[in-house]
């Protein structure tokens, strides 16, 4: 025969065990911060696709843009693969050498990267939504 035992917990053990929990949730709250973006900025990239990345936790496209006679490489973030994949994004979307204009979100700090906010794709039609922090 099993026996059951009930558990009591005194109101220290369970403050302790809220703030416990409390301080693995902030590392979550953090890592989907928006800090290191422009938000209230945005920059438009004329490019090739140089790579989709679909992966988690973020998707990302390299987009090689024409600049002083050279290309430079810059890195757009962009929503999970599950986000994308339900607003009608597949990992075949977007190949190498596909004509693009992006509009990002850019970077604080002056790196080439930013997040997308929206874009044209090489039919000429525009990317359904891909990231839930960007805004028009």
């Amino acid at each position: 025969m099993r026996l059951m035992r009930r558990v009591h917990f005194s109101s220290a053990a369970l403050a302790a065990m809220t703030v416990a929990a409390s301080l693995f949730a902030l590392p979550c709250a953090a890592h989907h911060s928006s800090a290191q973006f422009d938000v209230k900025g945005s920059l438009t990239l004329h490019g090739t696709v140089r790579l989709f990345q679909w992966t988690n936790p973020h998707c990302f496209i390299q987009v090689l843009v024409p600049a002083h006679g050279a290309q430079t490489e810059w890195s757009v973030e962009m929503g999970a693969p599950s986000q994308l994949y339900r607003n009608g994004w597949r990992p075949s979307t977007l190949k190498p050498g596909d004509r693009v204009t992006i509009v990002i979100r850019p970077l604080k700090d002056g790196r080439t990267g930013g997040l997308f906010v929206s874009g044209v794709g090489p039919s000429g039609a525009p990317f359904k939504s891909a990231s839930p922090r960007a805004r028009s």
